[in-house]
């Protein structure tokens, strides 16, 4: 079960152009009847993992915006794991009604993507990109071919980072809802460009929160978290395979439908039992 939860991840990870690792906690729970914290630290784990293969497979696309990223990442990588803290801190069940507030929102924002803009339910991040897809982005270089070192553009993408790594290190939760915006604004780059690089920082992120779970967990079970990456790693390739023939307006309107159910059930099954 815990192999078909992580190809499941990987799968939704890499079919949606943002918000898919969201479904990794209550999956986690649901199924698997994690604890809220742990279960949020297996998430952060297993999409660190699965998001680091889809940037390999990006690598050659010159898709991924590097700078940027690495300024997105730092921020959500100093964050994680005060999100990670915090979270320790809550009620497992006052984090998990936050989580659910949280998922019902990227549902909406999924929801209203594929009504106001169909064309972009078609970029996903296991997608197949070419050359064709790049472009310079506007923040990143000058007329002069230099990047652009402004405090405002390094500040702006610095600061989305802090909020993607708290969310992160809070929920479990990849970022992509917010990097992909923050990056289509901050520096006008193709729709592309910004779900090829969120990859990157969602490996990052992930990564940074996942080290502090596992430093204040002694007795987390490697085991699960290995069988959830394998799978994980499994859905991302299977991902990168259909992505061109499945990816679209109803795919993306199924999987906020599913987002909601999944994290209405959960919270209801919690209630239930507390």
């Amino acid at each position: 079960m815990s192999i078909l939860i992580g190809i499941f991840i990987g799968l939704v990870l890499g079919l949606t152009g943002a918000g898919g690792s969201i479904f990794a906690v209550p999956l986690l729970i649901l199924l698997l009847d994690l604890p809220v914290n742990e279960a949020i630290g297996i998430a952060l784990g297993a999409v660190a993992v699965s998001a680091l293969m889809g940037t390999i497979s990006n690598w050659q696309a010159r898709t991924i915006l590097w700078i940027p990223a690495l300024a997105l990442a730092l921020g959500g990588a100093l964050m994680a794991p005060f999100g990670k803290y915090l979270g320790s801190q809550l009620a497992p069940m006052v984090l998990l009604v936050g989580f659910c507030a949280l998922a019902f929102g990227i549902a909406g924002v999924m929801w209203r993507q594929a009504l106001r803009a169909p064309e972009k339910t078609r970029v996903v991040r296991s997608g197949q990109f070419n050359g064709d897809d790049y472009i310079e982005p506007i923040c990143r270089f000058t007329q002069s071919a230099q990047f652009d070192l402004s405090s405002k553009c390094l500040g702006a993408l610095i600061f989305c980072g802090l909020m993607v790594g708290l969310l992160s290190g809070l929920f479990g939760v990849g970022g992509g809802f917010l990097m992909v915006p923050a990056l289509l604004y901050i520096t006008q780059v193709s729709m592309r460009q910004a779900v090829a690089t969120s990859l990157l920082i969602i490996s990052m992120v992930g990564t940074s929160g996942f080290v502090s779970f596992a430093i204040a967990s002694p007795h987390l079970d490697w085991g699960l978290l290995l069988k959830v990456c394998i799978g994980g790693v499994i859905g991302m390739i299977a991902g990168r395979l259909v992505a061109h023939n499945v990816a679209g307006v109803l795919l993306q309107k199924i999987f906020s439908i599913a987002l909601v159910l999944i994290s209405a059930l959960t919270l209801l099954v919690q209630l239930s039992l507390s």
